[in-house]
């Protein structure tokens, strides 16, 4: 039988919260200094305890879009009120960690045309490495995460295709936006899984 071991990533070496939340419900409020404030439309639990999560502060994340333009967000800071935790408050048009927008590292991941991608070679060799070392997994959570909510059963897993790729469409889909929806329940169950160079980059305001 496949079985799935996943423990939660709560905290770096050095102890700092390192969980964030995911929104999928999200207006950008553009100001005149090309600062786009996140206005959440939702209210989610802390990924670790289930506790209320009350603002505490904002920061600035910057990406590039698909064009390969430069954009700031200002997004929120959480805290937990039960376990104390920070958060940090993504739109779902971002992967945590990343620097390009999550529609720019689908269309490399599914095989699609890179031409029109807006990102070195370099940077989708490394998308690729990096989606090849997670796939597995993400697609063993969204299981994981299918059956505690009885979407899914153990049986079905005899019927789940051999291809990593194909077992996370199964979940989510393979329309447009399909990242967006594998990297919400992961991030949001709190088992999003960091590399180093994801905490480096982290250090550079990239959360």
């Amino acid at each position: 039988m496949l079985r799935y071991h996943l423990q939660p990533c709560n905290s770096d070496t050095q102890g700092r919260p390192t969980t964030m939340v995911i929104l999928s419900e999200y207006d950008l409020v553009e100001t005149p200094k090309r600062v786009f404030f996140v206005r959440s439309g939702e209210q989610n639990p802390c990924p670790v305890c289930d506790g209320l999560l009350k603002v505490i502060g904002s920061r600035r994340r910057g990406y590039m879009d698909g064009l390969g333009d430069r954009k700031v967000l200002m997004i929120r800071r959480l805290r937990c009120s039960l376990c104390k935790k920070i958060h940090h408050e993504l739109p779902d048009l971002l992967v945590p960690y990343k620097r390009h927008e999550s529609k720019s590292i689908e269309a490399v991941v599914s095989g699609e045309s890179t031409l029109t991608v807006a990102a070195d070679e370099s940077t989708i060799r490394r998308w690729k490495q990096w989606f090849s070392s997670q796939a597995d997994y993400l697609a063993g959570v969204l299981f994981s995460i299918a059956l505690r909510l009885g979407m899914t059963s153990v049986e079905d897993v005899s019927d789940l295709p051999p291809s990593p790729l194909q077992r996370i469409w199964q979940h989510v889909g393979n329309a447009h936006r399909w990242l967006a929806r594998v990297v919400r329940p992961v991030v949001n169950a709190n088992f999003w899984v960091q590399t180093r160079s994801a905490f480096l980059s982290g250090k550079n305001g990239l959360k």
